[in-house]
């Protein structure tokens, strides 16, 4: 079953982080190893379609007009250290 729109990218970002903890695990089928790949390929893919690098302050800036909204609530999903 796909994730739901209305928290599509919720459900996505705790999956996600649950890959970035087990990505140097070697203990993976044949399947699953072509996944990890292609996985880190979209992930490549989603930063450049997404960002770009700005060389004069070396850092990534967003394409288009995101919207700042939200961004104080962007702490609740940071991972907790």
């Amino acid at each position: 079953m796909g994730n739901m729109s209305y928290c599509r990218f919720q459900n996505t970002l705790n999956d996600l982080r649950d890959c970035e903890e087990n990505l140097n695990n070697d203990d993976l089928s044949k399947d699953e190893f072509v996944a990890r790949k292609r996985l880190i390929e979209l992930c490549l893919d989603i930063v450049q379609n997404s960002f770009c690098y700005d060389e004069n302050t070396e850092d990534w800036e967003p394409y288009g007009d995101w919207n700042d909204e939200y961004e104080q609530d962007d702490d609740i999903y940071k991972e907790e250290e």
